[in-house]
């Protein structure tokens, strides 16, 4: 803690920070918007790493819910002792902010790619070291908290020392400008860097800026405080970081294949990223079954993907069927199952992903499993989220076929809710029938039954079937 000020005695330089006031090359109040502009920029850096670590572990691990709160909670509690930790790096504020800044956009910028490495070559989906991801998730998670926290201590014993200021306004402009700068990069993740640059080169262009910034302040800034030894270790240490990192970005491509290649075989084939999910289509030449991956997820197999869909749709087309609605779906093979009956009109296909669409049109093997359905004149896709469609669109419909994501897929939980099946009620004409795809109707944590209970407390009747194993259970209450 700085102490209050009192006057120096004549030839006496000013009590300032530990090691006095700072030489600067610029004016005080210039070098303390400088300071400013730092801590925004790291504040949004650190956001945007830990954003990424969320959305990476709820794409590689699932259940979103917990790996945000295993983040969160470790980055927080990280924050609190590397806050304590740096009370030791006081003396050398400018040296040690350097450094900080180094090692997190070095740590930050490559724990994307490092996570997703360990979960394709070692983990995977059911690999042998399936608790690989996990802990390297806590890992990362641990020490990006600790130099984060360790930020804050050594801005404020900067920023004394460019101006004498009482210690809680110096505070309350850091965290401030930290809170604005987090502001900024919580809006850049979702908005900018994932749909742009995708969740790889955007957090290698992270940890860019991050480097810079530090190396920016603390070199230009407050270079008359480092010894000539220090300032070239922090140039080397910058260099060999930006180099590191430029290096990655210029590999991503190739890693990125050889990654979906270990998960997914020779021959995946991946659909541009929406941000909304990441399509993979494997198979489906030269004898080899087709497959079709969400986000890292079998979605159908080619093998038996007919048993889940026959078993989804006819049972619901047993009564009036002139209007259908298929709710995801986009691949075009529920819809397939619909045309087989006589009578149908017009099938409306209710897909969030417009990339899922294109590749059921486009790619030939999906095209013909589906049958060629979108060219069918009776078949009309809209592209927007389900639970939303309902809500605004009046419509009825004899069936309401729910083809979506598993219900034990956090992000799909809103549409198994109460309010989205009594939306889905009301989209029903007098005695039209909805079917559910309900998850697995046995196991350790068996959706089915919730399902059923949810559906019948819209007021619905249900009848739970299954087909298949007592494990596949691909349709649920109709």
């Amino acid at each position: 803690m700085i102490e209050p000020h009192t006057p120096a005695p004549p030839g006496v330089p000013p009590p300032w920070g530990v090691q006095g006031q700072a030489r600067l090359p610029v004016r005080p109040g210039t070098g303390r918007f400088l300071v400013l502009v730092g801590v925004f920029v790291c504040a949004a850096c650190g956001l945007v790493y830990e954003l990424e670590l969320v959305a990476l572990a709820s794409y590689l691990i699932g259940d979103s819910v917990t790996q945000t709160s295993v983040v969160l909670s470790v980055m927080v509690f990280a924050m609190g002792v590397g806050s304590l930790a740096a009370k030791r790096l006081r003396p050398f504020a400018a040296a040690g902010f350097g450094a900080v800044e180094a090692a997190l956009a070095l740590v930050g910028g490559c724990s994307a790619m490092a996570l997703y490495a360990v979960f394709a070559w070692t983990g995977g989906w059911g690999g042998l070291w399936t608790d690989g991801p996990r802990w390297l998730l806590v890992v990362f998670s641990l020490t990006i908290g600790l130099l984060i926290g360790a930020e804050v201590p050594l801005l404020m014993e900067l920023i004394q020392r460019i101006r004498r200021q009482d210690p809680g306004g110096a505070v309350a402009d850091l965290f401030a400008a930290d809170y604005v700068g987090a502001l900024f990069g919580g809006l850049a993740f979702p908005f900018v860097l994932l749909p742009l640059l995708g969740q790889l080169t955007g957090a290698l262009l992270t940890g860019t800026v991050n480097v810079i910034a530090g190396g920016a302040l603390v070199l230009g800034l407050f270079r008359g405080d480092l010894t000539r030894r220090a300032r070239w270790t922090l140039v080397v240490a910058n260099v060999v970081v930006l180099g590191l990192l430029a290096s990655a970005a210029m590999l991503v491509d190739d890693f990125e294949r050889a990654a979906r290649h270990a998960l997914y075989g020779a021959d995946a084939r991946v659909a541009p990223r929406t941000g909304i999910q990441e399509a993979v289509l494997t198979g489906g030449t030269h004898g080899r079954p087709l497959r079709f991956f969400l986000d890292g997820r079998l979605r159908f197999s080619g093998r038996d993907e007919r048993r889940y869909h026959e078993a989804l749709v006819h049972p619901a087309m047993n009564g009036p069927h002139a209007r259908v609605l298929i709710l995801g779906g986009g691949d075009g093979l529920a819809a397939r199952e619909v045309l087989r009956h006589a009578g149908v009109r017009r099938v409306d296909i209710v897909e969030p992903d417009p990339d899922v669409v294109r590749l059921a049109r486009d790619d030939a093997a999906l095209s013909a499993l589906n049958h060629h359905v979108y060219d069918d004149p009776r078949v009309h896709q809209v592209t927007a989220d389900a639970f939303g469609l309902l809500r605004e669109d009046r419509s009825s419909y004899d069936v309401v076929i729910s083809d979506l994501p598993d219900p034990c897929v956090t992000a799909a939980t809103k549409l198994y809710s109460q309010e989205f099946y009594g939306l889905a009620r009301r989209a029903l004409a007098p005695g039209g029938r909805l079917v559910v795809h309900a998850g697995p109707s046995a196991g350790p944590h068996p959706a089915f039954w919730t399902v059923d209970a949810t559906i019948r407390a819209a007021g619905l009747f249900t009848r739970p079937y299954r087909v298949g194993r007592p494990d596949s259970g691909p349709a649920g209450p109709a």
